[in-house]
């Protein structure tokens, strides 16, 4: 019993905080403004599409050139080392070549500053990696732009479906008042010993199956405040309402195509370019490589000093003849994935084409069943007018007032989900056809 109690206490207190969040009037402008400033998908497409063009900016290498300076020290008694280092230093006199001293050095000390350039010449490999690099950053960047299309598409969808459940909410509360009237009416009329006690029940039970549709409705609406609030990155726990109603739009569709000019299939022939470029890459990697190089070399006994000083400059021709089997195998595999990125663009274009038939097939079917529901809707209006008048009356049963009740509402909410249906596919092929 007292599990009960605490189960009915939190049921309550559930109850009372829902009713005390706050609905917060939002139009759909204000939606996507939100999203394109918070949208958390947005922001991690933006941190992709850097770390590309960070990966771009490294393939400079290519062409800069590569620096080092060391300075190091070093304590000896090895003949070669120390003869070579008083050689470095300038400090070699006639003693030194006293072969007891070559061969039995004493202690010596060398201090070497050393500044090394090497500048790439011709690397074919590399500039087609670069290419490769840069055909993906490119590729991000257009995927960047087609998350924000992809988030355009889902606030008006998560929007329309707002709209929908406020429609709901609004016959339903339409439906329970008209029930609740009903009801009145059943309790004068078996007061009246006009309608029997099972009448009333039935009455009764319509009312309650309307007050559990009415929640659910409710609950639609929150459901789908949260998922506004999720687009939105809004840690806020309010109930958004729409300020403009559910309304049937139209738009153009006998013209729209798919575009090869979108975002997300300009981006796929992107990495095809890269795919082909990693391969030439590949295939460039047999051929050797020049580079240049040079060096300023400062010794001296002491630390940090650099009494004697030289250069070193020339080029080198490099031609890694043979590693194996491993540069056959990875051009092998560049090749490999080149033509599958080839098949899977084709396949890509041509489920977005099977797509958007289907999708326009699927809006003239919306639209006939537009026109069918509202004239249901109609019809079922005028129905239960002249059936509540008969009811009124005592010419008519209990039951098939409540029967046409019920279908008026069922329409009623069958045009408004028709509705949406429609709109939504304008707007689902109006993504799919964009440029």
């Amino acid at each position: 019993m007292k599990k009960s109690y605490i189960f009915i206490l939190f049921l309550v207190l559930f109850g009372v905080k829902l009713n005390a969040q706050e609905i917060m009037p939002i139009s759909k402008a204000e939606v996507l403004a939100k999203v394109s400033e918070n949208n958390t998908a947005i922001k991690i497409s933006e941190e992709e599409f850097n770390a590309s063009k960070a990966d771009y900016k490294q393939t400079n290498a290519v062409f800069l050139p590569n620096i080092t300076a060391s300075h190091t020290g070093i304590s000896t008694t090895n003949p070669l080392m120390a003869f070579g280092s008083k050689l470095n230093q300038g400090i070699l006199t006639a003693a030194d070549f006293n072969p007891t001293l070559l061969n039995n050095p004493t202690t010596t000390q060398n201090f070497a500053t050393i500044i090394k350039v090497e500048q790439p010449l011709i690397n074919l490999d590399g500039f087609y990696q670069r290419k490769a690099a840069k055909s993906k950053m490119e590729a991000m960047f257009l995927q960047t732009e087609r998350t924000q299309d992809f988030l355009v598409f889902e606030v008006e969808k998560a929007y329309m479906q707002l709209q929908l459940a406020y429609q709901g909410v609004l016959v339903l509360e339409k439906a329970l008042e008209t029930s609740n009237a009903n009801k009145t009416m059943a309790d004068n009329s078996f007061k009246q010993g006009v309608l029997q006690r099972a009448d009333v029940l039935n009455v009764e039970i319509r009312v309650t199956e309307v007050k559990n549709q009415l929640q659910t409705a409710k609950s639609n609406v929150q459901n789908t405040s949260n998922y506004l609030s999720f687009l939105m990155n809004d840690k806020n726990d309010v109930v958004y309402k729409p300020t403009e109603t559910l309304t049937v739009f139209d738009f153009n569709v006998d013209d729209k195509l798919i575009s090869e000019n979108r975002a997300d299939i300009r981006a796929m022939q992107l990495a095809l370019k890269g795919f082909e470029a990693m391969n030439k890459a590949d295939k460039m990697a047999f051929l050797p490589r020049l580079n240049a190089f040079g060096s300023y070399e400062m010794y001296d006994n002491k630390i940090f000093q650099g009494d004697a000083s030289g250069y070193v400059i020339g080029a080198q021709l490099s031609w890694d003849i043979f590693q194996g089997s491993k540069r056959f195998g990875k051009a092998q595999k560049s090749k490999a994935e080149f033509e599958k990125s080839k098949l899977e663009y084709n396949q890509y274009v041509s489920k977005n084409n099977l797509e958007l038939n289907k999708v326009k097939r699927q809006l003239v079917d919306a639209k006939n069943s537009l026109e069918l529901t509202k004239l249901a809707v109609e019809q079922s209006e005028e129905s239960l007018r002249i059936r509540k008048n008969r009811f009124k009356e005592g010419l008519e049963k209990t039951s098939d007032l409540l029967i046409a009740e019920t279908q008026f509402a069922q329409k009623q909410l069958e045009y408004y989900q028709t509705m949406y249906q429609y709109n939504f596919t304008q707007t689902y092929l109006n993504f799919l056809t964009k440029e």
